[in-house]
């Protein structure tokens, strides 16, 4: 049970999702600060209010005398901070990852071959080799020293 929780972790899947985890709340913090010491005194100042979180509040009576508050502004902001965040997200992480991806999908359609690694080709060489030398032991007994099947004349492995 341990060893299948630790091979879960240690995929790059997971640890690539941790990573954007703590990416993502630093960004956040980033976000939040620009939407409240940049847009919000901006748009503040147009309705004269500190910020958007006293700006547009809607006063409602209620029935037992008190007051309701509809804070417009305080939505305003969040909305602002929402279209920061996914322009951010789609500027500099998905618009990149298409166009690398359809420049993929390009060079595999005019027949370029996808990058083959070295260690790749070394791994079949290495595997072929295994195979043949696993059927030459079969085919001469284990010794080093066989008859060949054409004629039986002795053979040596090299």
């Amino acid at each position: 049970m341990l060893k299948g929780f630790q091979e879960f972790i240690m995929r790059g899947n997971v640890i690539d999702l941790a990573v954007a985890v703590v990416i993502g709340a630093a960004f956040t913090a980033v976000v939040n600060s620009l939407v409240n010491n940049v847009f919000n005194p901006l748009i503040g100042a147009i309705f004269k209010a500190e910020s958007l979180d006293g700006a547009l509040i809607l006063s409602i009576p209620t029935m037992d005398g008190g007051v309701a508050e509809v804070k417009f502004g305080a939505f305003i902001g969040a909305l602002l901070t929402f279209v920061i965040v996914a322009a951010v997200v789609y500027f500099v992480f998905v618009l990149p990852i298409n166009t690398m991806k359809k420049h993929a999908e390009e060079r595999l359609k005019r027949g370029a071959a996808p990058d083959v690694s070295e260690p790749e080709a070394e791994t079949e060489l290495v595997l072929l080799s295994q195979i043949r030398d696993l059927l030459v032991e079969q085919r001469i007994g284990g010794d080093g020293v066989g008859t060949n099947e054409s004629g039986g004349g002795r053979h040596q492995q090299s």
